[in-house]
């Protein structure tokens, strides 16, 4: 059965890299959601104005790997203890985002969050992650999709 998750960790690119390579993600497409302005572009968004976090919108197959694992994943991949921010990218369109599409989900990411925060490695800091539902999703514009896939490219940055 398939489903949709959408995460906002940072650079996308770097997001939809690495949640590509997980067995059972069919898609993966980049773009924007949790904003107020409708079709933003990428140059609207790098205002840090529009209220949008750069996010991947998936499509996988539950049957394959499950959303607890895909949140595995998601807190994995980046740190979600900073605020608008990962590495030397800031604004809030960096920020760390779970968006659910669903009850179920919703319950997930905030038990999955709640057992992180416990967790020894953030004792003294508190996990910044947003829990949101998911409202429109704005895909980006063409050269963002695959963007690292297509230059051969594992990371942003150096």
């Amino acid at each position: 059965m398939t489903e949709k998750a959408t995460f906002a960790a940072g650079c996308f690119w770097r997001v939809e890299e690495a949640f590509s390579r997980v067995n059972g993600v069919i898609s993966t497409r980049v773009g924007y959601i949790g904003g107020t302005t409708r079709d933003p572009t990428y140059q609207d968004v790098c205002t840090d104005r529009t209220g949008h976090a750069e996010a991947v919108e998936l499509v996988y197959d539950s049957e394959l790997v499950s959303y607890e694992q895909l949140l595995e994943v998601f807190w994995r991949i980046h740190d979600p203890t900073t605020r608008n921010r990962q590495g030397p990218d800031f604004g809030s369109q960096y920020r760390s985002a779970i968006f659910y599409h669903s009850q179920e989900q919703k319950v997930s990411a905030e038990v999955s969050k709640k057992r992180l925060q416990s967790d020894t490695r953030f004792r003294n800091r508190e996990i910044a992650t947003e829990i949101a539902q998911a409202k429109e999703f704005y895909p980006a514009e063409d050269y963002h999709q695959k963007y690292l896939q297509k230059r051969g490219l594992a990371t942003c940055h150096i």
